[in-house]
């Protein structure tokens, strides 16, 4: 899976719903996906709060096959920036 495809997956999922603030998973070498004025994009750019993991923990963290808690504690995924748009991305992913 690509990441426009994440990115063209997290965008259906956020038809019908509001996401304030801005959101950036840097994948590293593979490049970032960034969650701004409800759009997903592959286009890098400053966010708000980064998520920094690798695009397979992306994956995992998108399917509820890793817990977000979880990851930050094993190390898997590093956050910086604004912790409430964050807290967002949980609510939103339910």
């Amino acid at each position: 899976m690509t990441l426009q495809d994440i990115a063209d997956r997290i965008q259906a999922g956020l038809s019908g719903s509001q996401f304030d603030g801005s959101l950036k998973f840097d994948c590293g070498d593979d490049g970032a996906i960034v969650l701004a004025e409800n759009q997903a994009s592959t286009k890098d750019q400053d966010a708000d709060c980064t998520i920094r993991l690798s695009q397979d923990n992306l994956v995992k963290l998108l399917t509820g096959k890793l817990n977000p808690m979880t990851g930050v504690v094993m190390g898997k995924l590093k956050v910086s920036g604004d912790m409430s748009v964050a807290m967002k991305l949980g609510k939103l992913l339910g």
